[in-house]
């Protein structure tokens, strides 16, 4: 059996945990520059709230219902996903963990008995409530799409369930399959749920009784017959493997406030080649390639690096590497050349592509790779890890860093700032 363990509004939930008169109030949170909804609690869904919706769409709806709002807290949520995922690994071993995202991890549970699985569920759910306060919801299944599936009812029904739902029968592997509309499916897109509802394909248990052939001919070949198997019971994709490999990994934030100065856009450029430069080495990737764009307010007079109302363009690297060092110098070469005076710009954005597995990169007569870059990278994303905000950084990142993102209403990091720990009176 293989079970996900999911969060409950996660980023709401980690607010609520030093603020215990918010558990019955509607809370949302705000994504970067307070842009845009990205977490609501259920209060705040019943209100109408729409996830993705802007911030000022949403706001008179949010003052009137006395909705507390908050700016993202990433070093809170950091910490405290760290600690909900270390409580996991407390009752299974390191290769049975397989932390998703940030509030979601994959559990293998082949080891235990059939008749065990779901007291183990309910003993690990209760540890994490306990030990962080943080609420989950936990489906189990044979395989990990049906363990999305259950996971989804498991959430969307928490009074009936109590947070844990288990599908280990045909009947309520069907029953759950008839409950969930095929763009809910783990996998499928906007564009293949489209294309499978013009097929007459509605649910995932109408996506279960197709064939092989026919997943293999319209359910884009190889994952797609991956993806039908899982549905169907049979286990293809193993711990420590997604349904379909990151091909790309990007970085990109609105400035806090407009940018004219090429300075500051160069510091911001590294400082996003860096993040993305530690999201590839997370995932043990070498880029081959690395693009830059940059979004000011209005059109340039001149039509070069054009795509879409981004001006962008990329360099294709001499060998694939998941050094920051090696990437930042390539960024603000493209900076150099995007940059026009005169213009404000208000955001930038740095994507690595062509992404292979670090081990399988060669060196050349040239290029080869240099084994203290490798212990360098490790050392500064351990310090930062530990640290947050960057504590080592390289200097192409500068200091000032007045393009920042705005984070007014932004809570105390309250388990990783000693000046800004809770305090009880």
């Amino acid at each position: 059996m293989r079970a996900i363990v999911d969060c409950n509004s996660f980023y709401c939930s980690c607010e609520r945990l030093f603020r215990p008169g918010l558990d019955k109030r509607p809370v949302v949170v705000l994504s970067n520059n307070d842009g845009c909804i990205i977490s609501r609690t259920d209060e705040a869904k019943q209100l109408g709230i729409v996830m993705g919706d802007p911030y000022f769409k949403a706001k008179e709806l949010i003052e009137r219902h006395q909705v507390a709002t908050f700016s993202s807290n990433y070093n809170l949520y950091g910490d405290l996903s760290w600690r909900v995922m270390e409580c996991m690994r407390s009752m299974l071993p390191p290769e049975c963990v397989e932390v998703y995202s940030v509030d979601e991890a994959f559990l293998d549970l082949n080891h235990l008995p059939a008749d065990k699985v779901y007291d183990f569920c309910v003993a690990i759910k209760n540890r994490i409530e306990q030990w962080t306060g943080i609420r989950v919801s936990i489906g189990a299944a044979p395989t990990k799409v049906l363990s999305k599936v259950a996971n989804r009812l498991s959430k969307k029904n928490k009074v009936a369930t109590g947070g844990i739902l288990l599908l280990d029968s045909d009947e309520k592997i069907n029953t759950a399959l008839q409950q969930t509309p095929v763009g809910d499916i783990w996998g499928i897109g906007r564009r293949y749920a489209e294309k499978l509802i013009s097929l007459q394909i509605h649910t995932a248990f109408d996506l279960r009784k197709q064939t092989t052939e026919w997943a293999r001919q319209l359910l884009g070949g190889v994952t797609g017959v991956r993806l039908l198997h899982e549905l169907q019971g049979m286990p293809c994709i193993g711990m420590m493997e997604e349904l379909v490999t990151k091909k790309m990994i990007a970085t990109t934030r609105m400035f806090g406030s407009d940018v004219t100065d090429i300075t500051a856009i160069r510091e911001a450029v590294a400082t996003y080649t860096s993040r993305a430069a530690e999201k590839l080495r997370r995932q043990k990737g070498a880029a081959n390639c690395i693009s830059v764009f940059l979004v000011p307010k209005s059109p340039p007079a001149t039509g070069r690096f054009r795509h879409g109302p981004a001006i962008g363009s990329y360099i294709q690297l001499s060998m694939a590497t998941d050094a920051t060092n090696e990437l930042i110098k390539p960024a603000i070469q493209l900076v150099n050349q995007l940059f026009e005076e005169g213009l404000i710009y208000k955001k930038a954005g740095v994507l690595l592509s062509g992404i292979v597995p670090r081990d399988s990169v060669q060196g050349s007569l040239f290029d080869t790779p240099h084994p203290k870059t490798t212990q360098l990278m490790k050392m500064i994303d351990n310090v930062n890890f530990a640290m947050r905000d960057d504590l080592l950084k390289f200097a192409a990142s500068g200091t000032n860093r007045n393009w920042k993102m705005r984070q007014e209403l932004r809570s105390p990091r309250y388990t990783t700032r000693w000046e800004e720990l809770f305090l009880i009176r």
